[in-house]
């Protein structure tokens, strides 16, 4: 998996700089907890953390040939394919890995490597003769990568932290880094951060003297579907069962994640069957739970009377990580996901209790597949089929949500704050950008049809990277490779492409995918409706958290105060919810105050709002 990290400055020699790319790279020790590396040039610097998974023993990094050089984070799943192609036109290999193929692949297609590669992956490539940096990110953006450009150059980092470490970089935050860390749906490229921007997914962002160009390499495809409905079913699972095949390649343990739903349960039965075809199993699953519940949550079925059903039909090894509420309450385990993300962006118990699931996991296996991305590709959420949140004019998730979510991180805003903002304004201005990019097949003239492919395409592009992000940086804190079947990029593109009657065919959520996989799972399994990514069900969780926030809101030094609406504040300290609702949103608000407080003191953040 791996960090990378860099400096490239056209106006000096960095040979004399190596200790500031050392630094920058130490940040990103949690995503390579296995070796460190750094390259040094008169116009650049590249410094690599490494998570061993392929090749572990001359796999190190950042590795050079000729006059280039690579950091590479994730993985290449097709680099054996490519290293047969690659060998056939006369080139020699000296490793196993899937990052000397990557230089390989530079050297015989030049800019144009990009469109070679398969995977989830974000590398810098820095050509020493030609005096050009290539920073790449796969096509869904599984992997994060960021800059920050300079007067003479710029930085690079896998994580915002990594550029933080250099003294040419501010963390600042102004209107519009507010405006997007609290829009609930992601722009692409944009950060909270001033001056930081991130590598779009499928996109090369190109380097030399004469300036800074990006470009796309791959987008949402636009095509027209003629399949039926049995070769569409057919396509599906042949394309899901080659992408979880794909994922499996690597030189340690392996598991999946088995929360008993329908995506992970559909993951988690193919990795089985693929090993048990090679003599490798029984594959091992994990799944997070909480002990008995004491309090109402406002969500679906429990995942446990599922999940070990599905344990059972597949035979696999099955763990089951109990967390407790002193743990997800606990302010170092929430600055530790703070840390990880390097804002204070998600909901902080969950965060939480992924970082603690991964943090056990790490303990028996180093990859894990997941099941992310399945329900914005196949429309398994409600907002999916709910005419209002649809015709909203908004992202459907936030009309949808109605005053929950995002009415709640609007309530807690100081009333001078929220009037600057005018977030639900930026949130129809950025929605009505993504809608412009959208694509039609030629003669797609049903509206159903077209608004349904809009709502995919918002999901794709401004929803799932939310969800990339958490799972990305909460599975690194922990030094674990997870990796998303669901997020292949020929997947995609043909399930995008599949009209809405299709895959919500008969009126039901995901009803291609579930005809895709049936026969590999149980009837209950293969039929259950979506339920949440679970919340604990615990008072003294509440209660805990209510405490440090009344214990915020009463200690005046503390750098959110300003942010802060005092009478929400007020209100929410003595006020008891009456639902489980209103409870479980109270406590989100709760939990975003602490964590805006701890991102302001930890970062040292300067508002200029």
């Amino acid at each position: 998996m791996c960090g990378v990290a860099g400096w490239v400055d056209f106006a000096r020699d960095l040979t004399a700089h190596r200790a500031v790319v050392r630094g920058m790279t130490a940040t990103l020790a949690c995503r390579g907890p296995d070796d460190e590396g750094l390259w040094s040039g008169r116009g650049a610097l590249l410094g690599h953390r490494r998570l061993a998974v392929i090749d572990l023993v001359t796999g190190r990094q950042p590795m050079s040939h000729a006059e280039a050089v690579v950091s590479h984070s994730g993985e290449i799943y097709n680099y054996r394919a490519l290293r047969t192609e690659l060998t056939a036109r006369g080139h020699r290999f000296r490793t196993r890995s899937d990052t000397e193929v990557v230089l390989a692949a530079y050297r015989a297609w030049g800019e144009g490597f990009a469109e070679r590669l398969e995977g989830m992956f974000a590398l810098a490539l820095w050509d020493e003769k030609a005096e050009r940096l290539l920073l790449v990110r796969d096509r869904m953006g599984v992997k994060p990568l960021y800059y920050y450009p300079t007067p003479a150059g710029l930085l690079f980092g896998s994580e915002p932290k990594a550029i933080l470490a250099h003294p040419q970089a501010e963390a600042v935050v102004d209107l519009d880094g507010l405006r997007e860390l609290f829009a609930l749906a992601k722009t692409p490229g944009l950060t909270a951060y001033r001056g930081m921007c991130e590598v779009k997914p499928g996109h090369v962002l190109r380097l030399t003297r004469a300036g800074l160009r990006q470009r796309p390499y791959w987008t949402l495809p636009t095509a027209e579907h003629t399949d039926g409905w049995g070769r569409t079913v057919d396509t599906v699972r042949e394309l899901l069962d080659e992408a979880v095949t794909g994922q499996l390649v690597a030189d340690v343990p392996r598991c999946t994640l088995l929360s008993g739903g329908l995506d992970s349960s559909a993951v988690s039965a193919l990795a089985a069957r693929r090993l048990a075809a090679r003599g490798a199993g029984p594959l091992a699953t994990f799944a997070v739970d909480f002990a008995e519940p004491d309090a109402p949550t406002p969500q679906g079925s429990p995942d446990r009377p599922y999940a070990h059903a599905v344990a059972a039909h597949l035979g696999t090894d099955h763990t089951d990580i109990v967390l407790d509420a002193a743990d997800l309450a606990d302010p170092l385990h929430r600055t530790a996901t703070l840390t990880a993300r390097d804002l204070p962006d998600g909901r902080a118990e969950r965060d939480t209790s992924l970082y603690l699931l991964f943090s056990a996991i790490r303990g028996h296996a180093t990859v894990a597949l997941s099941g992310e991305s399945a329900d914005e590709l196949f429309g398994g959420y409600a907002w999916f089929h709910d005419p209002r949140a649809l015709t909203s004019g908004t992202f459907p998730w936030i009309a949808e949500d109605g005053t929950g979510f995002a009415g709640t991180l609007d309530r807690l805003l100081a009333p001078a704050l929220r009037t600057r903002l005018g977030l639900a304004a930026y949130r129809r201005e950025r929605h009505r950008e993504a809608l412009a990019e959208v694509e039609h097949p030629p003669g797609a003239a049903d509206p159903a049809e077209r608004r349904h492919r809009e709502v995919t395409h918002l999901a794709l592009t401004r929803f799932v990277p939310r969800l990339l992000d958490r799972k990305d940086r909460m599975s690194m804190a922990a030094g674990l490779e997870a990796r998303v079947p669901f997020c292949d990029h020929r997947l995609v593109g043909y399930v995008y492409n599949t009209p809405w009657s299709l895959r919500a065919r008969g009126g039901r959520e995901k009803s291609l995918l579930r005809a895709a996989t049936r026969d590999l799972l149980p009837a209950h399994v293969a039929d259950r409706r979506k339920s949440p990514y679970p919340a604990t069900p615990h008072r003294a969780y509440t209660e805990a958290v209510r405490a440090q926030f009344t214990a915020l809101v009463a200690d005046p030094d503390q750098p959110v105060h300003p942010l802060l609406d005092a009478d929400w504040a007020a209100e929410t300290t003595r006020t008891a919810p009456a639902t489980a609702l209103e409870d479980y949103l109270a406590r989100f608000g709760m939990e975003c105050a602490l964590l805006l407080n701890t991102w302001l003191r930890r970062y040292a953040v300067r508002l200029e709002v």
